[in-house]
């Protein structure tokens, strides 16, 4: 009996080969990727969310391994699950496998046993360059880290870390102290460097001061300040956009410094160009708006 593939004329009959399907343009990828290891924000501000339009923006295809899930909105998170570690590793393996990954951007990672897999997985497969943000609280003071895990952060990530940027509350976590001031942030830039990262990019937006917000980069080759004027307005994922927009820039073949520096550049035009979708005073950042020029 003739069926409905069999009447289609031979140009528009489907060809399935015998080992599946392959298209001889696809054998090899045509661009970059960038892959984020994060929370997902249910909000859309933060986390996996801000990270692939932050990867967009730079023209960089965007990968996505989910390490939590949260249930958020502008006026904080209500609830967080955390998915099987079976579950984790085959989201980092299934991406890893296919795509030409030139940077891994790393946010919330929640539990030791969260941090020892993927902490694995990157050693496992050894990509280019890897940013760590070290998220520990959320914009809205919700905890977003086990105490258990701020030890394993410490030995297990750091050490594999091509720049790791925290904020100065962070900073202070991994430090065990407080940071006051301008001089204190220096110092605290460079301990942080001998904690293993090959660079750290500290910001400094929390300092109580009126000027300019001054962030520093650090690395065996010394220190380098950089500076935006100071808004008056209180934002929603800051951190993650800064640490993939690094990573997007690093994919590109930027130099880390160069990288740190674009990026806080790019969130900086993104925080002015904001916006307020929720019934809070939080911004959520404009990252298409600050897109850099192509």
């Amino acid at each position: 009996m003739a069926t409905f593939e069999d009447a289609r004329p031979l140009s528009r009959r489907r060809h399935t080969p015998a080992y599946g399907w392959h298209n001889p343009r696809m054998t090899a990828p045509s661009v970059v990727s960038a892959l984020t290891i994060a929370g997902s924000d249910s909000g859309g501000g933060a986390g996996i969310q801000a990270d692939l339009k932050t990867f967009a923006a730079h023209r960089v295809h965007g990968l996505s391994a989910i390490a939590a899930l949260t249930a958020q909105h502008t006026r904080g998170v209500t609830a967080v699950n955390v998915p099987s570690m079976d579950f984790l590793r085959a989201q980092l393996d299934a991406c890893f496998d296919d795509f030409d990954i030139h940077a891994v951007k790393l946010g919330m990672l929640a539990t030791a046993e969260v941090i020892g897999v993927v902490a694995d997985a990157l050693r496992a497969h050894a990509p280019m360059a890897i940013v760590v943000d070290p998220v520990m609280v959320a914009t809205s003071g919700a905890k977003l880290l086990e105490d258990s895990a701020l030890h394993a952060l410490r030995t297990q990530v750091l050490p594999l870390a091509d720049v790791v940027t925290p904020n100065l509350p962070e900073a202070e976590l991994l430090l065990g102290r407080a940071i006051t001031d301008a001089p204190a942030m220096r110092t605290a830039a460079n301990d942080l460097l001998a904690l293993g990262a090959r660079a750290v990019f500290l910001k400094g937006g929390h300092l109580p001061d009126d000027g300019d917000v001054v962030d520093l980069y650090v690395d065996a080759e010394g220190l380098t300040e950089t500076a935006h004027p100071r808004l008056s307005l209180e934002a929603h994922g800051t951190g993650c956009t800064l640490a993939s927009a690094i990573a997007a820039r690093r994919a590109q073949g930027m130099s880390m410094k160069e990288a740190c520096l674009a990026a806080s550049d790019y969130v900086h035009a993104a925080l002015r160009g904001g916006y307020r979708p929720g019934r809070s005073d939080i911004v959520v950042l404009d990252h298409i708006g600050a897109a850099p020029l192509a």
